[in-house]
């Protein structure tokens, strides 16, 4: 048996993390991992989530079957200018981080974790703090580029800092660098199994052109209207080359379809519209040749570990700009193509149209996409948890 178990048989896990479905995912998809690891070894998980009452956490852990509760917390307003940083409502939110360390350390003592994993956003700030004071192995995981705002505050009491990329290395304060190995940003893993033809079964996709690529246009749950714009304004272009699944977010369906019933008829079959992607995802993915899509971090995952050429047009308010830093990251290894600043449909149509034509070029960007793809980083991110709480 795996010497980090207790000696029931049982690993102890509080899991701190959320606010987004960045933070939140990754840490369910270890939590997963985690235990299906102890299952075959005869252990068993007994986990705590600590988070918000109004993060996606909060939502998620309970329907999963996890223990949850909450701590009190602040969520800081980054600004440039250091004099907006002190506005009345982050000095507010700053005095309800010492309550939070004061909950969660009690927390803490009380479940006695073998380790603590934080994932980032504000929430896990007291609770890593909370495991420093109860001398509890602390494991940070970073799915961005850049190590976040909450991750940058816990680095110094960490045991282990799992960071999603190469280039997070040298990006990290000399003085913890020694403690970082590259996991990579856990992938769910039904996302790596999916069917194209399935797609075309379960969606009704009959008329689509499979002698054409296929592009899949996403701008998130909610959709996105610098996205959308740009798809409406070029789609009778895209359409004459390619087959489109748009995800447009449930408000947006009804305008795009007024838009695109004045299409031809033959064109209008290429084009299959809707606000929400659900369990098909992992089929759509299956059958996507180029994606068009934001650059966050659970995106990024995804679109390597599966090898996807895609065209990203950042989110410009993400957290710490931390979408164009992720876009950037892949455009620079050819694994990507970047669209920064006003998105128009020409410039769309640049990006997109030499992979639409050019299948030695999807490949070659695709292959690169691999080369940065860990579709095993949930194992790895276990071996982490397991590591830190062996000593």
């Amino acid at each position: 048996m795996n010497r980090a178990l207790g000696p029931a048989g049982v690993f102890r896990l509080i899991v701190t993390g959320g606010g987004t479905g960045g933070h939140t995912y990754p840490a369910l998809t270890a939590i997963r991992a985690l235990q299906e690891r102890l299952s075959a070894e005869g252990g068993t998980l007994d986990v705590l989530w600590i988070g918000t009452a109004d993060g996606l956490e909060a939502r998620v852990a309970p329907a999963e079957g996890i223990a949850f509760a909450t701590v009190a917390t602040g969520k800081i307003r980054r600004s440039s200018n250091p004099l907006k940083m002190m506005s009345a409502a982050n000095v507010k939110d700053m005095a309800r981080v010492p309550l939070g360390v004061a909950q969660a350390r009690k927390l803490v003592a009380a479940f006695r974790p073998d380790v603590v994993l934080a994932t980032g956003g504000y929430v896990a700030v007291p609770a890593g703090l909370a495991a420093r004071l109860c001398r509890r192995p602390l494991v940070l995981h970073e799915q961005t580029v850049r190590l976040g705002l909450a991750n940058r505050k816990l680095a110094g009491s960490a045991t282990r800092i799992a960071v999603s990329s190469e280039s997070t290395l040298p990006l990290l304060p000399e003085a913890v660098r020694g403690h970082a190995v590259v996991t990579g940003n856990p992938v769910r893993p039904q996302i790596l199994t999916g069917h194209a033809d399935k797609a075309v079964e379960t969606l009704g996709l009959h008329g689509f052109n499979r002698l054409l690529p296929t592009v899949y246009v996403t701008g998130g749950a909610q959709g996105a209207q610098q996205i959308n714009g740009a798809v409406r304004a070029a789609l009778e272009w895209l359409l004459e080359r390619a087959n489109v699944i748009h995800q447009c977010g449930p408000d947006n369906v009804e305008d795009l379809r007024v838009h695109a019933a004045a299409l031809p008829a033959q064109l209008l079959d290429r084009y299959y519209l809707t606000g929400f992607v659900g369990p098909e995802l992992p089929d759509v993915l299956a059958l996507a040749d180029v994606m068009v899509s934001r650059s966050g971090a659970g995106t990024l995952a995804e679109v390597t570990a599966l090898g996807k050429p895609a065209v990203f047009i950042p989110l410009a308010t993400s957290a710490g700009n931390e979408q164009a830093h992720n876009a950037r990251h892949l455009e620079d290894a050819g694994a990507g193509v970047a669209l920064f600043g006003d998105v128009t449909a020409d410039r769309l149509k640049d990006a997109v149209g030499p992979l639409l034509t050019d299948p030695a070029r999807r490949e070659a960007m695709a292959q690169r996409a691999r080369e940065h793809g860990r579709p095993d980083a949930a194992d790895r991110l276990v071996d982490v948890i397991l590591s830190a709480a062996s000593g």
